[in-house]
């Protein structure tokens, strides 16, 4: 797997974006995850630390091995969860791609994906080799889009314009922003056992307009994370950028917005 063509790119803005995401999705997305009976967990797609920061916190006898492709990104894992409390001795990364692991069979006792198999061209290839490193018994936790179920009220036809031109350029680009609906499959092709899918799903209205807000702001840095890279290859031109920031803004503030978004997440094991 060689680096493909991260959307939102590598930034400082986009690394604190990426710290702030992991902030704002920790409750939903480690609901019902539990490590506390794992000691040495793989993440693949490590990115910057921000969810290794929660797995060091949750699971204080967890040690984490991050890999990712960008040593940028690296560096500013190894920044930031390096200055975390307690951390020591209890985190690694490495420049590695998910689809050739540089570690032995039967490593680890636990892996842990978030955000990335969205980004891959070989998704089925990246798990299965995550596989080949867990030992019997392991668990897998796969996290990842749907981005068919995007919905926003009021409609604003230059936010909806920008939100497929975002997913058309991850699918030229042979990501999936789709992938989240396919992991069931995709686990159990690759031979894992017990796999078991969840629909996560944040839906605010009238009765959290706080959380809507919030909500809101966060998908916003989100989309316009992609901005610059969407405009230079022409995948939409800068007033629909502009439009949709000014729509964005306008829907975050209006007294009856709805915002709904589902992603999924994939539970599995491994057997011999």
């Amino acid at each position: 797997m060689t680096d493909f063509p991260y959307l939102h790119g590598f930034s400082s803005t986009e690394q604190l974006r990426l710290r702030t995401q992991a902030e704002f999705a920790e409750y939903s997305v480690f609901q019902n995850i539990n490590f506390a009976s794992s000691k040495k967990l793989l993440e693949v797609g490590c990115g910057v630390g921000a969810q290794t920061e929660i797995l060091l916190r949750r699971f204080p006898r967890l040690h984490v091995t991050g890999v990712d492709l960008n040593e940028k990104q690296l560096e500013a894992a190894r920044t930031f969860v390096g200055g975390l409390p307690g951390s020591a001795g209890r985190f690694d990364f490495h420049k590695m791609s998910g689809d050739n692991l540089s570690f032995d069979a039967q490593t680890f006792d636990a892996a842990y994906l978030c955000w990335i198999l969205e980004h891959v061209p070989n998704p089925a290839q990246v798990l299965s080799e995550v596989r080949r490193v867990l030992r019997p018994g392991s668990e897998i936790v796969v996290t990842e889009v749907m981005n068919s179920s995007f919905f926003l009220d009021p409609y604003s036809p230059s936010v909806w314009k920008y939100w497929m031109a975002f997913n058309d350029f991850q699918h030229t680009h042979a990501g999936d922003p789709f992938i989240g609906a396919k992991l069931g499959n995709l686990l159990t092709q690759v031979g894992y056992h017990q796999v078991r899918t969840e629909v996560k799903t944040w839906h605010f209205d009238n009765r959290q307009p706080a959380l809507r807000k919030q909500a809101i702001y966060f998908w916003t840095d989100l989309l316009l994370s992609a901005a610059d890279k969407l405009v230079a290859e022409n995948y939409v031109v800068q007033e629909t950028v502009d439009k949709a920031r000014e729509d964005l803004g306008r829907v975050a503030n209006d007294p009856n917005a709805v915002f709904l978004y589902s992603f999924m997440q994939a539970k599995a094991q491994v057997y011999f």
